[in-house]
């Protein structure tokens, strides 16, 4: 035992002393400084030396001047600027797409619903009637439908050169309409889990808003004592249950919007990992002995009476 552990220090010994093996260094006789080491100069390489600068990128963040650079067509406009142009022009994206004939659509759309909308409003501010209301409604809802789907088309045509599926896109397609970031992604099964959670939210939310209504009425009518009710549940208890049903109702209103910045969450994240290597062999060590031979054509160069060492070699792949 004691002869095997003598042998493996006298290999780290051996190790240590000849380690500088791995490095080429040149002793100058006039400064006695050790020169081409990383970060000294070197005439043959112009691009090391005290003179070495690293370039930071200090573009991080919402770039105005790179918005309308895109727009005017002098750079290329990442999707996310594209998106965030569109939000504000309603258009935008499809000029950036080149896709003019779609402009009329759009602006015709948003239009006649917007003034539908407030012509129908007028109508029933004068007559009353309910009708005019829910056809004002869906004026509005038509024309917000417009705007969404210029949105999401301009998303859908914009072209890129990048991996597919692209992190952003997905984002986006996910944020416009759940479940379709995923089917870019490739992720089909997902789409049944995220569709049956806002079911349910929005299930759970019906059925907690009936049931305050339900009982906010009962306490209207058993709080005014002309009504003359006389019922099972009293106005203290009808107020107690509206309460209740009126904190679950927002309760789903808060698990439906958790639910919708998780699927968006996933469509970004799994689109990151798209590339990812998931294989059987994605991690592993591997210890092995070597000989440690510098360059020889350098050795020449320097002068320097390096000779090859032996050392171990670790392969890591992850």
């Amino acid at each position: 035992m004691r002869s095997k552990v003598l042998l493996l220090g006298l290999l780290l010994i051996g190790i240590c002393f000849g380690a500088e093996a791995q490095f080429r260094r040149e002793l100058s006789t006039n400064t006695g400084t050790f020169t081409n080491v990383p970060g000294a100069s070197d005439p043959n390489n112009p691009q090391a030396g005290d003179s070495t600068s690293v370039a930071v990128d200090s573009t991080a963040g919402f770039s105005l001047k790179k918005l309308i650079r895109g727009y005017a067509r002098k750079d290329t406009l990442p999707p996310a600027y594209m998106f965030a142009g569109a939000v504000v022009v309603p258009g935008a994206s499809q000029m950036y797409n080149r896709d003019w004939w779609k402009l009329p659509i759009i602006y015709t759309g948003i239009g006649a619903g917007i003034g539908s909308g407030i012509y129908f409003n007028t109508q029933w501010k004068k007559t009353g009637d309910p009708q005019f209301k829910t056809w004002r409604n869906l004026s509005y809802a038509g024309a917000g439908l417009f705007y969404w789907a210029s949105l999401l088309d301009g998303v859908v045509c914009y072209q890129t050169d990048l991996r597919n599926p692209v992190p952003v896109k997905s984002t986006l397609y996910s944020a416009l309409l759940p479940g379709l970031g995923q089917a870019n992604n490739g992720d089909w099964w997902k789409i049944p889990i995220w569709v049956g959670g806002f079911v349910a939210c929005g299930y759970a939310f019906h059925l907690n808003n009936m049931e305050y209504q339900r009982f906010r009425y009962l306490y209207t009518v058993g709080s005014d004592s002309s009504t003359g009710y006389y019922g099972a549940v009293s106005a203290s208890q009808a107020e107690w249950y509206k309460d209740l049903y009126r904190k679950y109702r927002d309760y789903s209103v808060l698990a439906f919007a958790v639910v919708y910045i998780l699927n968006i969450i996933d469509a970004n994240v799994f689109a990151y990992m798209a590339d990812f290597d998931v294989s059987d062999n994605l991690a592993s060590l591997r210890l092995e002995p070597t000989v440690l031979n510098p360059e020889y054509s350098l050795m020449a160069a320097s002068g320097s009476p390096l000779t090859p060492a032996l050392g171990l070699k670790l392969n890591l792949n992850f």
